[in-house]
C-alpha cells in the first residue's frame, strides 16, 4: 500500500485558465503504431508530436504545476517509468526524469508513485443532457473521464427542429429524462456545442444522430427515402460536420433510425467520409445474424470509404456464446485488407437499454403516441406480445424475449416504483399475471420511460474482445432510474481494477492506452491522449494498487476508489478523491475541413 497522504506544497493557487486555440485546419501526421487504429487530429490546437510544436523551458522558467514522483504511464502501452511532470497553461512542459534537473512550480504536487495517465476518453457517453443539468457530474469526473463523445445511436437533441425536438424527447426519456428542466436554446449542433462551452465538468464531442437526421427529413414513417429527403438528410450531415461534429451514429434496432436502406446510410457515410469524420452504428443486431450485422457494416463503410468504429461491440445472447473469435476473425481480415475500424465495449456482460426498444420495429412506426396507441389497443398488443415472445422481434435482436433476464432499472412514474430492481417476470409473478400483461402496463403507465437491463452477456466474450488492437472504452452509460447499470460509475476504474490488476487480461500500461491514446487518435485528436511535452494537461492520477470501481449492481451509483487527482486543461477537477466544482470542460469539435 502506497503512502496515502498526497499532501501539496507552495501557496496553491489556481492554475491559470488555458486560451482557447483556434483549429489548425492542418491533418496531422499518422501517429506512431502505438496508438494507430485511426489517423490524429482535432480542434484545440497543435501538440507535440502529432502535428504540434514542442514547448521548451529554460531551466529557471516557474511552471503553474508539478506532479512530483509519478508513475508516468503515457498511454502508448509502453512500461512506465518515473518522472516529475511540469505543466503551464492546460499544457504539459516538461517531463523529467530522475536525475534531470529539477522542475520550479508555484505549486507541487506529490505523487508518492501514484500512477500518472491521460484523462480516460469515453467513447459512448450518453450524458448529452446530464452534462447540463448536473454540473458535478461525478459519474464521470470521478471515473478519471476527462472526454465523453456524445450523440451516441442514432438519437439526440441535434440537429432538430421543433416538431423534431419534440419527438426525439419523448422517444428518449429513459436515457436522459424528459429534459423539462433543460432551456432548449439550440437546435442545431453548432448551438449545441456553444451550449457546452459555458462550462461543463468533463470535455463532450459529438457524433451527428442518423436517426434523429431521419426524424427530420423523413419522419416516422418505415418507408424508403425519395430522392428530396435524401438531399436534405446529406445537407443536415454536412452543415453538422462543419459544425465540429466527429462522425455521425446510427441506432438500427431503434425508430426510426432503422427504417434506412443500406443505400441511404452510405450515402450519409460518404458525406461523413468528406470531413474524415467516422460511422458509429449501432448496428442491426447483437444476437441472432450478429455475424451478418457487423459484416454489413464493414461492407457499407467500404463501399463509402468511411471509417468505422463499431459502438459497444459484444456477443449476446445464447446464441453468440463463445463466438467472440468469430467477429474478431471478421475485423482481422477487413483490417488487413486496409479498412479503418475501431470498436469499444463496456466491462460488463449485462446490456442496458429502454424496455420500449425491445418492441418491433412496425410497433413504433409513427413515432411515440403511435406506439403507446397500438400498446393500448388489445388485438394489436397481443401482435406485439406474438412477436417478442414466439419470432423473435427486431428490437430485441431477433431472439424470442426471455423475461427472466428483463430486469426494470428506472421508471419515470413514481407509482411504478416496486418494479425496480426486478426482472419482469419477478414483477409479474408478484402481481399474479403473464410477463407481458406487466411489460405493457409498464410501457403504457410509464409513458415510454422504463430504463431495464438485460442480462444477457458471456463473460468470455468480453475479455476477447478487450483484447484486440483496436478496442477502446466506452460505459455505455445511462444516467437516469433508481437502479441504473454500474458501468455509468464505474467503467473506467473497472477495466484497470478488476481486469488488469485482477486478471490480468491485459497489463495496467495496455489497459491504459486501450483507453487514452487508441480513443484519441481515432477522434483525431494530436494533443490528447498521451503524456508528452506540448499535449493538453487532462490527466489522471490512480492508485494502480487499490484502483477499483465502487458501483455494483445493488449500489449503482457509489464512486470508484484509488482515483485521487483528476486534471482538465491543468486543472483540478478531482482533488484529494473529491470533486472541486471547476467546470474545466468544454466541447472537442473535428477540426474544418473538407476532403
Amino acid at each position: 500500500m502506497r503512502n496515502q497522504s498526497h499532501r501539496t506544497e507552495a501557496d496553491r493557487p489556481r492554475p491559470r485558465r488555458a486560451p482557447h486555440h483556434p483549429p489548425t485546419g492542418r491533418r496531422p501526421p499518422r501517429p506512431p503504431p502505438e496508438t494507430r487504429g485511426a489517423a490524429a487530429g482535432g480542434h484545440s490546437g497543435k501538440g507535440a508530436g502529432q502535428g504540434g510544436k514542442r514547448t521548451r523551458l529554460s531551466r529557471e522558467a516557474l511552471m503553474d504545476l508539478v506532479i512530483q514522483d509519478a508513475r508516468v504511464i503515457d498511454g502508448t502501452g509502453t512500461p512506465s517509468h518515473p518522472a516529475d511532470v511540469g505543466i503551464t497553461d492546460g499544457r504539459i512542459v516538461a517531463i523529467r526524469k530522475p536525475g534531470e534537473p529539477p522542475l520550479t512550480a508555484r505549486r507541487t504536487l506529490r505523487a508518492h508513485g501514484l500512477a500518472l495517465a491521460p484523462g480516460f476518453i469515453d467513447m459512448h457517453a450518453h450524458s448529452d443532457l446530464a452534462l447540463l443539468r448536473d454540473p458535478d457530474h461525478s459519474a464521470k469526473a470521478a471515473q478519471g473521464v476527462t472526454l465523453e463523445v456524445l450523440g451516441q445511436d442514432g438519437l439526440s437533441y441535434a440537429p432538430v427542429d421543433d416538431r423534431t425536438l419534440g419527438e426525439v424527447r419523448r422517444a428518449i426519456t429513459g436515457w436522459n429524462g424528459d429534459g423539462s428542466d433543460i432551456d432548449f436554446d439550440w437546435r442545431t449542433v453548432g448551438e449545441y456545442l456553444d451550449r457546452l462551452d459555458r462550462g461543463i465538468a468533463v470535455n463532450a464531442a459529438y457524433l451527428v444522430p442518423q436517426g434523429t437526421v431521419r426524424m427530420y427529413a423523413v419522419g416516422w414513417d418505415d418507408r424508403p427515402a425519395t430522392p428530396q429527403h435524401l438531399d436534405h438528410m446529406r445537407q443536415l450531415v454536412a452543415t453538422s460536420m462543419e459544425e465540429g461534429a466527429v462522425g455521425m451514429s446510427s441506432g438500427l434496432t431503434y425508430t426510426p433510425g432503422m427504417y434506412a436502406t443500406d443505400s441511404e446510410l452510405t450515402e450519409l457515410c460518404r458525406v461523413v467520409a468528406r470531413y474524415d469524420g467516422y460511422y458509429c452504428p449501432h448496428h442491426r443486431s447483437y444476437g441472432a445474424g450478429a455475424l451478418e450485422a457487423y459484416e454489413e457494416m464493414v461492407r457499407l463503410t467500404r463501399d463509402a470509404g468511411c471509417s468505422l468504429h463499431l459502438a459497444h461491440a459484444t456477443m449476446n445472447f445464447g446464441v453468440n456464446k463463445g463466438r467472440a473469435p468469430e467477429l474478431l476473425a471478421l475485423l482481422d481480415d477487413a483490417l488487413a485488407s486496409g479498412a479503418d475500424i475501431s470498436l469499444d465495449t463496456y466491462p460488463y456482460t449485462p446490456g442496458c437499454t429502454t424496455l420500449v426498444a425491445m418492441l418491433p420495429s412496425w410497433a413504433g412506426e409513427g413515432g411515440p403516441e403511435a406506439m403507446l396507441g397500438r400498446l393500448r389497443d388489445d388485438a394489436t398488443a397481443e401482435r406485439i406480445r406474438h412477436h417478442m415472445e414466439a419470432v423473435g422481434a427486431d428490437g430485441c435482436h431477433g431472439v424470442p424475449i426471455d423475461w427472466g433476464t428483463i430486469e426494470i432499472s428506472g421508471v419515470s412514474h413514481p407509482g411504478l416504483a416496486d418494479c425496480v430492481g426486478k426482472t419482469v417476470a419477478e414483477a409479474a409473478a408478484r402481481r399474479g399475471e403473464e410477463p407481458w400483461t406487466t411489460a405493457r402496463r409498464l410501457l403504457v403507465d410509464d409513458g415510454l420511460g422504463s430504463t431495464i437491463l438485460q442480462h444477457v452477456g458471456h463473460e468470455e466474450n468480453v475479455q476477447a474482445i478487450m483484447r484486440h488492437p483496436v478496442h477502446t472504452g466506452g460505459s455505455d452509460g445511462i444516467l437516469q432510474g433508481d437502479k441504473p447499470h454500474p458501468r455509468a460509475y464505474g467503467t473506467f476504474p473497472h477495466y484497470l481494477g478488476h481486469y488488469a490488476r485482477e486478471l490480468g487480461v491485459l497489463s495496467i500500461e495496455e489497459t491504459v492506452a486501450h483507453l487514452t491514446s487508441r480513443p484519441a487518435a481515432r477522434l483525431r485528436l494530436p494533443d490528447r491522449g498521451l503524456v508528452r511535452e506540448g499535449y493538453r494537461a487532462d490527466l489522471v492520477l490512480f492508485d494502480p494498487d487499490t484502483v477499483a470501481a465502487g458501483s455494483t449492481f445493488e449500489s449503482p451509483r457509489t464512486l470508484p476508489v484509488g482515483i485521487p487527482y483528476v486534471l482538465i486543461d491543468g486543472k483540478f477537477v478531482i482533488e484529494d478523491g473529491r470533486r472541486t466544482g471547476v467546470l474545466a470542460g468544454r466541447s472537442v469539435r473535428r477540426t474544418p475541413g473538407v476532403r
